[in-house]
């Protein structure tokens, strides 16, 4: 038997709900990444996202300042956790 999330969850709460938990594993189908321009903050989101042009332009960005060496040791994003909040609000 399947466990479903009710629909009318928003990918918002998903978001903040998988970035708050404890355990530093990451379900298959997601990737975590580091948010924030000062505190990183750790946020799991699906792979989905990786093909929308906006989070490729984000992805950019992360490439211009960090190039392929991220000093959290994982993908690193260089914005404000609220643009992030609303680009990926849009995607998921």
């Amino acid at each position: 038997m399947a466990i479903r999330l009710p629909s009318v969850l928003s990918a918002k709460h998903i978001l903040r709900r998988q970035a708050s938990a404890t355990s530093m594993e990451v379900p298959k189908g997601y990737f975590a990444v580091y948010v924030g321009e000062g505190e990183k903050k750790r946020f799991v989101i699906p792979v989905s996202v990786l093909n929308q042009p906006s989070f490729q332009e984000l992805l950019s960005i992360a490439e211009n300042e960090f190039g392929f060496s991220h000093p959290m040791g994982g993908l690193t994003i260089p914005c404000s956790e609220d643009l992030f909040m609303s680009l990926t609000s849009t995607l998921c």
